[in-house]
């Protein structure tokens, strides 16, 4: 099975989006002084459900998250 792939501005707005959905869902860890975490977190989630979204539409493409370590909250 293919899928025809979006326009640009389609697909910009389809990963908006998802991002400020996203947004609700992370918002209880910034009461915890975690803001700079969490816009690193939705970046992360958001290329990673790209990944996913190029593999399930048959591209071979890893489906990976950086493996890097992250500034500590006390750093």
């Amino acid at each position: 099975m293919t899928y025809a792939r979006i326009p640009d501005a389609a697909y910009a707005k389809a990963v908006g989006q998802f991002r400020l959905g996203l947004n609700p869902i992370m918002n209880c860890f910034r009461c915890y002084g975690m803001g700079d975490d969490v816009d690193g977190a939705t970046t992360e989630i958001v290329l990673l459900a790209e990944k996913f979204g190029m593999r399930v539409r048959g591209k071979d493409t890893p489906i990976s998250v950086r493996n890097t370590p992250r500034r500590r909250p006390t750093e």
